[in-house]
Formats: structure tokens, C-alpha cells, sequence
């Protein structure tokens, strides 16, 4: 029934500073962006006079996360949930150095528990940090 993973979506506040964060931080590419309104959004979404700006972004090596920034519905509410929330509650990303990302987000502001850790089996390591919108991130180096 299902073939595949197509994308996880994002709803972002502040699409300028998600940009820099996916993008110039993290290293996603943009392939589409694109301002969405009419009948069609309105009944996949039921709403109604839906407006919204969304964005596909590709990682270097596979899978898109897509960013969606409504400009009809905003809402201000950020979600909080923590590792144990019952739910989504991350997105887990490989990274190739996590020492290097570890230092370059943390100049820019992202929130860390601690350091990057080793896996009990040192297979890889791994850490969690909060990125924009309050989204919990898992980063991890395979070893």
C-alpha cells in the first residue's frame, strides 16, 4: 500500500529564519517553493481562504522535509513537547561530523541537553538539540 516516505511537514512562523536554519545551517536544499490558495488547498485542508507559502527541501543525500508558512492561519502556539511525548517527536538527521555541527549550531543560538554522546554499542553518536518553531532534532554520526 505504501511505497515510501515522501516528506515530513513543517508548520514555521518565522519562514525566513526556518530557511537559514534548514538551509544555511543544516545544509537542506530548496527544490520548490510556492505560494498555495484556492479550492483545491482549501478542501485538502478544510479550511476555507486558505493562503500558504510552502517549501520543499532535500537533504544532501535523501529525504525532504517541507516547510509551510500559512499566511491565512497563523498560529502562535509552538509545540513543546519533549522525547517522551506521546506523538511525532522528532525528525532524527546523519550528519557526517557531529563535533562540527555541534559547535556551529551552538554559535547560532540551538539548544543542547549536553554534548554529542556515544551510543552503548559505539556505533554512533547521537545527540538532541531544539531548532526553530521548537522542532526537537536528533543528530546523529554513524561511526
Amino acid at each position: 500500500m505504501i511505497n515510501q516516505i515522501r516528506h515530513t511537514g513543517l508548520v514555521v512562523n518565522d519562514l525566513e529564519l526556518a530557511l537559514h536554519f534548514w538551509r544555511d545551517l543544516l545544509g537542506f536544499s530548496i527544490d520548490k517553493k510556492m505560494d498555495e490558495s484556492g479550492p483545491h488547498i482549501d478542501a485538502m485542508m478544510g479550511l476555507r481562504n486558505v493562503e500558504v507559502t510552502t517549501v520543499k527541501m532535500s537533504a544532501p543525500e535523501g529525504g525532504v522535509i517541507e516547510l509551510l508558512h500559512f499566511k491565512s492561519h497563523p498560529q502562535k502556539e509552538v509545540w513543546s513537547g519533549k522525547p517522551y511525548t506521546t506523538g511525532f517527536t522528532h525528525i532524527a538527521l546523519t550528519v557526517n561530523d557531529i563535533g562540527e555541527c555541534y559547535k556551529t549550531l551552538s554559535k547560532y543560538g540551538i539548544e543542547f541537553p549536553a554534548s554529542p554522546q556515544l551510543s552503548p554499542d559505539g556505533a554512533v553518536k547521537v545527540i538532541y538539540c531544539t531548532g526553530p518553531e521548537g522542532v526537537l532534532l536528533e543528530l546523529v554520526q554513524i561511526l
